[in-house]
């Protein structure tokens, strides 16, 4: 088969490329700023102009998308990098009769969700169930994996502060999957019939406050730090001034958005049960994944 996968430059992007690499597969990769991939056609294109995707879907069977952001800035908006660009890479799929089309989701999506990044997600749900094409939604909860900007960020920050910071009660429940399981799910589902038309939750096995990750990261690195619990108040009040100062004064996304806020306030689980079984899968706990990569006080750093 000939596949094309959007986002592939990502954390998740990477590893499913990695795992198409060792299939029978030609793989073709959308990208705005084309780089040499080894074994991978590239095409240059943005996902928010429908003009740069003529050709991109020339010949292919099936559409990975996986384009999306956790941060707002400039054109690049939660409904135009979730919605809009869906709708253009729908649109283009009908036209070049693409009839597969797996699309990357969020657990916590919902029409009435609190958050726009929640919305937006939805929304784009909603084009690819009304699409007419053989589609597969998983939605993830927080990936984690060597490269990833979730573990490694708080791994990092305590080797340098002694203390971590939490928003709110940090009792909000997670289940961290490691992205190797993401990315079987994506590459099974290509020739999966069972898979056609279905959603996913793509979830750990364990239900994690933030506080317990935490702690299970210092752990591992064996290191003993303090949490400090920060109000929401004021973390809204920091998000709101990283939003202007980033975008407006940066150009860059903000590395904290009120969007964020919202939905780190809300449990952020679903049911793994239907993908474990469906890709054979073998959960491990969230202790075993980060293991694999974390570097435990003393032991090189």
């Amino acid at each position: 088969m000939k596949i094309l996968v959007t986002g592939g430059s990502g954390f998740v992007g990477r590893e499913i490329l990695r795992q198409l690499a060792g299939l029978p597969h030609t793989i073709r990769v959308l990208a705005r700023q084309p780089t040499a991939l080894r074994g991978v056609e590239v095409h240059r294109g943005n996902i928010l102009n429908p003009g740069s995707l003529a050709g991109a879907l020339d010949n292919i069977d099936a559409v990975i998308h996986l384009v999306g952001i956790i941060s707002e800035v400039g054109a690049n908006t939660f409904e135009s990098v979730h919605t809009e660009s869906t709708r253009n890479m729908v649109s283009a799929a009908q036209k070049a009769g693409v009839r597969r089309f797996i699309q990357m989701s969020a657990l916590g999506v919902r029409p009435n969700a609190v958050s726009r990044y929640h919305r937006s997600k939805w929304a784009a749900e909603e084009i690819i169930r009304q699409s007419g094409l053989t589609w597969t939604i998983f939605r993830p909860s927080i990936i984690y994996g060597r490269e990833d900007l979730f573990v490694n960020l708080f791994a990092r920050m305590s080797r340098f502060s002694p203390i971590l910071p939490v928003i709110g009660s940090g009792a909000s429940k997670l289940q961290p999957i490691p992205v190797e399981d993401v990315a079987a799910c994506f590459v099974g589902a290509i020739t999966e019939p069972r898979s056609f038309n279905q959603t996913y939750d793509l979830c750990g096995p364990e239900r994690l406050g933030f506080v317990q990750v935490l702690d299970t990261i210092l752990s591992v690195t064996h290191r003993r730090r303090l949490k400090l619990h920060i109000p929401l108040g004021v973390a809204r009040l920091q998000a709101a001034l990283l939003e202007f100062i980033f975008p407006k004064l940066l150009g860059k996304a903000p590395p904290l958005n009120r969007d964020q806020l919202i939905m780190l306030q809300e449990d952020n689980i679903g049911n793994p049960d239907a993908a474990n079984q469906l890709f054979g899968l073998k959960p491990i706990s969230f202790r075993e994944g980060i293991e694999r990569y974390l570097i435990p006080v003393g032991a090189g750093q």
